[in-house]
């Protein structure tokens, strides 16, 4: 079973002075956490704050990166970069954890496809489309007053040059109205990597029973977010088991293959309680086996769903 985890906001924590090769006290995610909790790759997501637009959304990006290929170099031994599936599998077959690249917020390429061309070429093999504001691509789903009502003429470019390059769309952060618009113009299969079910907590950030069928139907896969505010609104410090109601909520709606898990660790400030780094990531699996599922359904779960959409 290859374990995956679809979003981790480590670049950030890289920048501000985590060793990462180190075993940091209460750092969410760093190498020895990771190998403890038997994850074998992670998206680190270049996360670029709603308030940086144009040239400094585009520095920030690429100081993250810079960072981060510091990091992966340092650790050379145990750490490798991927970009396909079929190259994480062989990292495994060595030893090597598998460090893929997000970027969250497509403010850095501005009004650009060749900078989206740029950071395909550096690695990134998805892009969440905004964050919590509105930018040239498309509405966020924190705004109150919408700029486009779905994705911006440019941003329906953007969703034909990242099909057309096989950059996966990330519809989280996204509107309902830019999601949908996603749908209607993408050729291909798109990813939330890391949202919820709003028909368990209901926050705009979380998806509907519909949007999640409508993902499924294209063939695209949901990762669940670690993030208690999403997970229950009724409770400040969930259980992780919450997490697994959200996955077995998805395979309830659309079946075992278009879910996984994508934590959002190194992005959220508080944890489910039983869930406070990735290393506790095992105790995930062992409750989905509690509740029946098979081993065969984990792998999908750890990463076979999302592989399939990323190859």
């Amino acid at each position: 079973m290859f374990v995956l985890d679809t979003h981790c906001d480590t670049p950030t924590q890289i920048l501000r002075g985590r060793d990462v090769l180190q075993d940091n006290h209460l750092a969410q995610v760093d190498f020895p956490k990771l190998r403890r909790g038997g994850v074998d790759g992670a998206f680190f997501a270049l996360y670029i704050p709603a308030d940086l637009q144009g040239e400094q959304a585009y520095e920030h990006a690429r100081k993250l990166y810079e960072c981060t290929s510091r990091a992966v170099a340092a650790s050379r031994e145990t750490v490798a970069w991927a970009f396909s599936a079929s190259q994480a599998y062989e990292n495994k077959s060595k030893g090597l954890f598998s460090i893929f690249l997000g970027l969250e917020n497509g403010s850095p390429i501005g009004k650009s496809l060749e900078r989206l061309q740029e950071f395909y070429d550096m690695g990134v093999r998805y892009m969440t489309l905004c964050h919590t504001a509105d930018n040239e691509i498309c509405d966020s789903c924190a705004t109150a007053v919408k700029t486009w009502h779905g994705l911006s003429p440019f941003g329906r470019e953007v969703v034909a040059e990242m099909n057309r390059l096989g950059m996966l769309i990330d519809v989280s952060h996204i509107s309902d109205e830019a999601f949908y618009d996603v749908l209607k113009y993408s050729t291909r299969p798109v990813v939330a990597s890391h949202s919820c079910c709003r028909a368990l907590c209901n926050h705009p950030r979380n998806m509907t029973d519909d949007m999640i069928r409508a993902l499924a139907d294209k063939g695209g896969v949901i990762q669940i977010n670690f993030y208690p505010v999403f997970l229950d609104a009724c409770a400040d410090r969930p259980s992780y088991k919450r997490i697994v109601d959200h996955i077995d909520h998805v395979v309830g709606l659309v079946g075992i293959d278009h879910v996984g898990l994508g934590s959002d660790f190194d992005g959220i400030a508080v944890t489910p309680e039983g869930m406070e780094d990735i290393s506790l990531l095992p105790c995930l699996f062992d409750e989905l086996r509690n509740r029946g599922y098979s081993e065969s359904d984990l792998c999908k779960i750890a990463s076979g769903n999302f592989f399939r959409v990323l190859g």
